[in-house]
């Protein structure tokens, strides 16, 4: 399916999203408004922990879950720069967010970062928010962001490429180009992306590489009706980071959920 290839050089990935501070913003922020100081959250699908490192430093405990062992041993490299208040505030472990098993329940849990979108299939879905609904705290927020999904891009020429940028490896310091397209699959809502690295110097990369990455993309109304159907309130369905109402102009959809109710 194409969900791992994009996680295996963690230092690149953590290199092409350092400039992405919304999203930890809102996290940090939101976590401050929901729970006392130094409570505990689990960060699924934490990856190389940008948001991880944020919570920690805000005083909370975190429990961080992700498959991809490249992610984790980067995220744990992130942590171990930390002052030992913090970092020992933080377990990193290995798992997967549709069966994990921590044995105790949260007042918070995140998956940040269109994590949410490695969910291909109704049964993932479903196997997902039962492990989530699991480990939550019977008053806790189950706090998530997805893509709007964008229909002039999803319909974009699967043949051409687009976004070319030039940059340096952060460790290899090669000059390569980036570049991208995709095929939209209507039928199962997943866009197959390709990433293109093409190398512009002699260096390690002596070809281009092409990475490939998936994404289940999940309408409004759908992902409301998924929430609803498995035990999940929504309480807040905004447009992006800053708070503002759900519109065809948000590139983000942003969720903070609770456990449904027998009324709602």
């Amino acid at each position: 399916m194409g969900q791992d290839e994009h996680y295996v050089d963690a230092d690149l990935y953590e290199h092409e999203y350092k400039r992405r501070r919304e999203d930890v913003n809102y996290y940090v922020a939101m976590a401050a408004g929901e729970l006392a100081p130094g409570a505990e959250i689990l960060d699924l699908c934490c990856g190389s922990g940008r948001v991880t490192r944020a919570l920690l430093r805000a005083g909370f405990h975190v429990q961080g879950l992700d498959t991809s062992e490249p992610m984790l041993e980067r995220a744990r490299q992130g942590v171990s720069r930390l002052p030992k208040r913090f970092r020992d505030n933080a377990d990193l472990e290995s798992g997967d967010m549709k069966d994990f098993d921590f044995e105790r329940r949260f007042p918070l849990i995140v998956c940040a970062f269109n994590s949410f979108e490695h969910l291909y299939s109704r049964a993932d879905i479903e196997s997902a928010l039962a492990c989530i609904k699991r480990h939550l705290e019977p008053e806790g927020v189950f706090a998530f962001d997805v893509q709007m999904p964008d229909l002039a891009w999803l319909q974009k020429d699967p043949d051409k490429k687009w976004a070319r940028t030039k940059f340096k490896h952060p460790v290899t310091k090669q000059r390569l180009a980036y570049s991208t397209n995709h095929v939209y699959d209507p039928v199962r809502q997943i866009a197959f992306i390709r990433l293109y690295y093409e190398p512009l110097e002699d260096g390690p990369l002596k070809e281009t590489a092409v990475v490939n990455l998936s994404q289940r993309k999940f309408y409004p109304a759908e992902l409301a009706a998924l929430l609803h159907y498995n035990g999940f309130a929504v309480n807040r369905h905004r447009g992006d980071f800053g708070g503002d109402y759900l519109d065809e102009f948000a590139e983000s959809q942003v969720l903070l959920c609770r456990h449904a109710r027998d009324s709602d």
